[in-house]
């Protein structure tokens, strides 16, 4: 009998309702009108300035509900529990229409997104393979194809409910389809280990 195996998966965590009700609330009437910076992708998406943990008591208690999820996703990723610190927040007001273009997310290790109000299904954050990675030069793609996740080019998120967290690694590409339905608003996240240390050539970091 044959043995298939997924070498080197790309590890995604998803914490369901991992900020409680009354902070997700909170987080919503005190951030819901602070997003004045517009996307230069989409005019029906805006942003807060970056956020840290110490500028509102809402942050702080959100990244204490946080942290222990980095330390154990960061463990799946490096090996070993480290100290972890949310570098930088902001929260994303996606109004009926916007999209977000595919990105990723610089100078971090981990990045996360917490859901805070109910998202369309069809709005759901989408991850994709890097461009100009190692797949085959030519693909074979065609409507006869059972697509698996080893020939996939994107993977959709789960239907989040509010107080939903994701953690991914912070090069993975994703983006966000275009919303069909009401605003929707989502706490993301960037985040860095306190240190590296590469059989004894160490490196640290602060912020």
């Amino acid at each position: 009998m044959h043995e298939l195996f997924g070498l080197f998966p790309t590890p995604f965590m998803r914490v369901p309702a991992a900020l409680d009700a009354a902070l997700v609330a909170g987080l919503v009437g005190h951030f819901s009108h602070a997003a004045g910076i517009a996307n230069n992708a989409s005019g029906q998406l805006s942003h807060t300035a970056m956020l840290k943990p110490g500028d509102s008591p809402l942050l702080v208690e959100a990244a204490r509900t946080i942290t222990p999820h980095l330390a154990e996703f960061g463990a799946q990723m490096f090996g070993e529990r480290l100290g972890w610190s949310l570098k930088e927040m902001w929260v994303n007001l996606l109004d009926t229409g916007g999209r977000q273009a595919m990105h990723n997310h610089a100078n971090s290790f981990i990045s996360g997104v917490v859901y805070l109000t109910p998202t369309h299904p069809d709005a759901r954050t989408v991850f994709m393979k890097s461009p100009g990675g190692h797949d085959f030069a030519f693909k074979n793609d065609h409507a006869g194809v059972d697509t698996t996740p080893y020939s996939a080019d994107k993977w959709i998120s789960p239907q989040p409910e509010p107080g939903d967290l994701v953690l991914f690694p912070s090069y993975l590409m994703h983006a966000v389809p275009a919303n069909p339905g009401p605003r929707r608003i989502t706490m993301a996240l960037n985040a860095i280990p306190t240190q590296l240390d590469s059989w004894g050539y160490k490196i640290t970091f602060g912020g």
